[in-house]
C-alpha cells in the first residue's frame, strides 16, 4: 500500500518522497487512518518498523485539515518519549515529514538549558517533543500551559515504565484536556502496559503487529562463546576479515565501553562512545558522526538501545550481554529495520550463560553458536571454582593481545602488534 493512497496534503506527500517513502510498512497501514480519524491507539510493534510515521502523519494531517495559529507557551501536539536521544531522532524525523509545511517542531529534554528552552516555547509550538522530566521541569515554571493540547503521544511507553517515569507521565496528563486524542506506542506488551492504556485512552483501536517481544524476521543472530579477557581480540579480528564498515557495539557498563575505544583507538579503528558519563554535546557528535560514516565503530551503554536510528546499519554487536533479556530486543532493533536485513552478533562467556538461556527463552529460539578456532572457553569447573573463591573474571592484559592455538601464543599480526612496543 502505497502513500500516495491515504489523500495527504500535497506538501506532505512531496516531503514523504523526498525521505524516501513509498510503501507503507504494515504497523503503517494499520494505524494512520484510524488514527487521522480520531480514535485513541494502543499499539504496540517492534521497533524499526516505522511507528514514528505511525503516529506523526496521522497528527500532521488532522493539523493541516484543522488550522489554527501558534499559540504562545503552548503547543497543540505533545509526543512523550523516555530518552534525550530518542527525543532527538523525533525530532529530526517529524522535521523532516513537515519541511514543506509551516509547523513548527521542537525537542526539549535535559541536553540543553532551560532558558533556551524557554524562548523556544514562549513563541509557541506546533509538535513538542519532550521527555517527561523536563517538560515537568517547564510546568512548574508555567513555562508552558498543556490545556490546549490536542494530541498526545507516548512512544516507547514499555520502557518509560522500566525508567520509573510513570508518575510524571501521569501528572503530565491531567494537565491536558479530556478531548485529546491519544496515542500510546510501545514496543512490547505487558500488565503494566496495559493497566496505563486503561488509565490513559478512550476506547481505544487495538493494533497488534508481533508476538510480544518477538525480533524482527530480518535480523540473523549469532554467538561466539569466548572468555571475557578474549573479547577484545575475538572484535578486533572480526571486525578486520569481515570488513564491516559501521558496527554498533553495546557494553554492559561504562567501564567496559571506555576500554573497548581504547582497544579500537590502539588498533588505528574510528570509534566513540556514547554512556551517560559523556556530555550531552560529546554523545550527540558522536551519533552524528557515526551516521554520516566518519566512524567506523559506536560503542554504547543502554542509553543507545533506544531511538537510535542509523539507515541501513547492518551489524550490532553484544559485546556484553543486557541484564535484562528484553533489552536484547531493544538493542539488536537498532538493525533489521523497515524490512532490510540485518545481523546480531553476541559475544558470550562462561559467566553470561544463563544471561543467554534467559534471552533464547524471550525470543522463542537456540541463537545459532560459531565456536572460532582459538577462542574456546574454559571449562564449567574452572568457573565454579573462580565462583567459589569469589573472584571475577580474569583480567586481560592490555599490553598485548595473544592468539592462543596449539598451546602456542603468538602476537596477533599488522596493528595489534604495537601492543608489543
Amino acid at each position: 500500500m502505497k502513500f500516495s493512497s491515504l489523500d495527504l496534503a500535497p506538501d506532505l506527500l512531496r516531503a514523504l518522497d523526498a525521505c524516501g517513502y513509498r510503501e507503507m510498512t504494515p504497523i503503517q497501514q494499520k494505524a494512520i487512518v484510524p488514527a487521522r480519524r480520531g480514535r485513541d491507539l494502543l499499539a504496540n510493534a517492534q521497533t524499526g518498523t516505522g511507528k514514528t510515521a505511525a503516529f506523526a502523519l496521522p497528527i500532521i494531517q488532522q493539523m493541516l485539515d484543522r488550522p489554527e495559529p501558534t499559540q504562545p507557551g503552548s503547543t497543540r501536539a505533545l509526543i512523550l518519549t523516555p530518552t534525550r536521544e530518542l527525543a532527538d531522532q523525533l525530532a529530526e524525523t517529524i522535521s523532516s515529514y513537515t519541511q514543506l509545511l509551516k509547523l513548527s517542531v521542537l525537542a526539549i529534554s535535559g541536553g540543553s538549558t532551560l532558558q533556551s528552552q524557554q524562548n523556544r516555547i514562549s513563541k509557541g509550538v506546533d509538535l513538542l517533543i519532550a521527555t517527561p522530566g523536563r517538560l515537568l521541569e517547564h510546568v512548574s515554571q508555567c513555562n508552558i500551559d498543556l490545556h490546549n493540547v490536542e494530541f498526545i503521544v507516548l512512544d516507547e511507553a514499555d520502557r518509560m515504565l522500566d525508567m520509573g517515569f510513570i508518575s510524571d507521565v501521569m501528572s503530565l496528563m491531567q494537565g491536558t484536556s479530556e478531548e485529546r486524542q491519544t496515542l500510546l506506542f510501545s514496543a512490547t506488551s505487558s500488565p503494566a502496559v496495559n493497566e496505563l492504556a486503561q488509565k490513559i485512552l478512550n476506547r481505544p483501536e487495538t493494533i497488534r503487529m508481533a508476538k510480544q517481544n518477538a525480533t524482527a524476521d530480518t535480523v540473523e543472530h549469532v554467538v561466539y562463546p569466548v572468555e571475557e579477557r578474549r573479547k577484545p581480540d575475538l572484535f578486533a579480528e572480526l571486525l578486520e576479515e569481515n570488513s564491516w564498515f559501521q558496527v554498533l557495539v553495546f557494553t554492559s557498563t561504562k567501564k567496559q565501553a571506555d576500554e573497548l575505544l581504547m582497544d579500537l583507538k590502539i588498533d588505528g579503528i574510528k570509534g566513540a562512545v556514547c554512556h551517560g558519563d559523556k556530555a550531552q554535546g560529546a554523545r550527540r557528535r558522536a551519533i552524528a558522526d557515526f551516521k554520516s560514516g566518519k566512524l567506523q565503530v559506536l560503542v554504547a551503554t543502554e542509553v543507545a538501545a533506544r531511538g537510535l536510528d542509523i539507515q541501513g546499519l547492518e551489524h550490532v554487536v553484544n559485546y556484553n550481554l543486557p541484564w535484562l533479556p528484553e533489552d536484547y530486543v531493544h538493542r539488536i532493533g537498532r538493525t533489521g529495520r523497515a524490512g532490510q536485513k540485518g545481523k546480531a552478533i553476541s559475544f558470550v562467556s562462561r559467566e553470561e550463560e544463563r544471561a543467554l538461556d534467559a534471552i533464547e527463552h524471550l525470543i522463542g529460539y537456540r541463537i545459532r553458536r560459531i565456536n572460532r578456532p582459538g577462542y574456546e572457553v574454559g571449562s564449567r569447573d574452572g568457573l565454579r571454582k573462580r565462583v567459589a573463591s569469589s573472584r571475577g573474571p580474569q583480567k586481560r592484559n592490555k599490553a598485548t593481545r595473544t592468539q592462543v592455538k596449539g598451546g602456542n601464543s603468538q602476537i596477533s599480526a599488522g596493528k595489534r602488534r604495537k601492543r608489543s612496543n
